[in-house]
């Protein structure tokens, strides 16, 4: 479908389609754990592409011991003063771990390249030492999987509206986000540098379009899981143990504990 405008999937069908995929990622999961695998799931693209939106959906039936989410504040001082792929580090997978960086190292090529938080000079040591730095992840036996988010101008601009009038999703919309309509085409001619630089066969990107929130979450987990040989891994065998008789345990009287009150009944 790239380049061209696919209806919206039918909740029904994407609801169903979702679940199914959510209980593989579950299996996933749990091979990762068995095999001792280190996996990290990169989501880039632009503001209001829905990368967000799909890390709730790759999580929501996972545990968070297992698989975590690293969405990094902007770098403190001392960070600034770091190789720049040093603080990313820290956030890597031990084994057994899936780590999904909502944005990553690829802010240097995007937001800092754009909005000129970073010199010239760090710009295109960061192109030089990208793809160096992911051969030495996959050689040391990491997954690494990268996916990017493309949104149209339009699309992008109707999520930003929609962030500014609902209460509980205004929060999302930032000065930042807003200057990204303003610099559209230079952003997407670092989006363009960067996957020139970086799209490496040892970790290639994978673009995802995203006009339609459904149909790019179905598409990225369903790739992931292509990209993957996993297999299911057998659960133990658990049974519920009978409750034991009373011992002649009594609970205290109620009132001497404070309860929430019930709001649900004034519904």
């Amino acid at each position: 479908m790239a380049g061209k405008q696919a209806e919206r999937l039918p909740r029904k069908t994407y609801e169903k389609e979702l679940l199914r995929l959510q209980t593989e990622l579950v299996k996933l999961q749990e091979w990762v754990r068995m095999r001792g695998a280190r996996l990290v799931v990169i989501f880039e693209g632009r503001d209001a592409a829905g990368k967000g939106s799909t890390v709730k959906r790759v999580t929501e039936h996972l545990n968070p011991r297992v698989a975590r989410i690293a969405a990094l504040p902007r770098p403190t001082e001392r960070e600034r003063t770091q190789w720049y792929f040093q603080r990313y580090v820290a956030h890597l997978p031990a084994a057994g771990e899936i780590v999904l960086f909502d944005r990553s190292w690829y802010n240097r090529a995007g937001v800092e390249q754009v909005m000129g938080f970073c010199t010239q000079e760090e710009y295109r040591l960061f192109l030089r030492q990208c793809p160096v730095f992911e051969r030495m992840l996959v050689e040391d036996g990491i997954l690494l999987r990268k996916y990017w988010f493309s949104v149209s101008d339009t699309v992008q601009q109707e999520r930003f509206r929609r962030r500014l009038e609902d209460p509980v999703r205004r929060w999302k919309l930032s000065p930042m986000d807003l200057e990204s309509i303003i610099r559209w085409e230079a952003y997407s001619r670092a989006k363009d540098e960067m996957l020139v630089h970086t799209d490496i066969s040892e970790a290639p990107w994978y673009v995802v379009e995203s006009n339609d929130k459904r149909r790019a979450r179905l598409n990225m987990i369903a790739h992931l899981l292509d990209t993957v040989p996993y297999h299911e891994v057998p659960p133990p065998v658990l049974e519920l143990p009978r409750r034991p008789p009373s011992t002649g345990y009594e609970r205290p009287p109620r009132d001497l504990q404070t309860y929430v009150p019930d709001h649900a009944a004034s519904l």
